[in-house]
């Protein structure tokens, strides 16, 4: 494959993103608790729509083509480093949360609450990188679709990092809530 547009080097970004999730996933704590399957539908229905919106080569509504974006190459290549430096962050991110990682919204038996790497600044940085990553995608991309499904997928982060947030409430008690006031959710905080 030779990398010479920007469609392509989007892809391979999330086919390496794709790669290393699944290769990082083999190594995690045993469960202790875990969300229900109908809760987490509230958040995976969301997020497979957003992901339909983004790469259904014909959507179903004219309107969901349109650009958003005038078609300028300096923006495609823009939109493959933004999703390039998400992706990265992502990583980072994964890297910090090590064998605590789940897909699904769980406690783990042994469960610590990190608070290196990107956790020192924001409570849910793999989101962050994520987001930033398919904001990129959506700029490269140009239609309005992809900024819907980049507004989509936050809506479903959302909702999941609000429940984990329950679950580490739960856990950790007055240490979430000391971390949760110097931290931000997706951004860091300022104040």
């Amino acid at each position: 494959m030779h990398f010479t547009s920007p469609r392509q080097w989007i892809d391979a970004l999330w086919l390496l993103f794709g790669a290393y999730w699944l290769a990082s996933a083999l190594k995690r704590k045993k469960t202790k608790q875990r969300e229900t399957i109908l809760q987490r539908f509230a958040y995976t229905l969301p997020l497979g729509l957003g992901f339909y919106f983004l790469y259904e080569p014909h959507p179903p509504y004219g309107w969901l083509s349109a650009p958003f974006l005038p078609a300028r190459p300096v923006g495609a290549w823009l939109g493959v480093a933004l999703t390039a430096n998400g992706i990265a962050v992502a990583f980072w991110a994964r890297w910090h949360l090590g064998t605590n990682w789940s897909g699904v919204v769980t406690l783990k038996q042994g469960h610590e609450l990190i608070r290196t790497g990107p956790y020192r600044a924001i409570r849910h940085p793999i989101y962050t990188g994520i987001l930033l990553a398919l904001l990129g995608t959506a700029i490269t991309f140009g239609e309005v679709r992809a900024l819907l499904a980049v507004a989509i997928a936050w809506l479903s982060f959302y909702i999941k990092a609000r429940r984990e947030e329950l679950f580490l409430s739960q856990e950790f008690g007055p240490g979430f809530a000391e971390h949760k006031q110097r931290t931000g959710m997706f951004l860091p905080r300022f104040s």
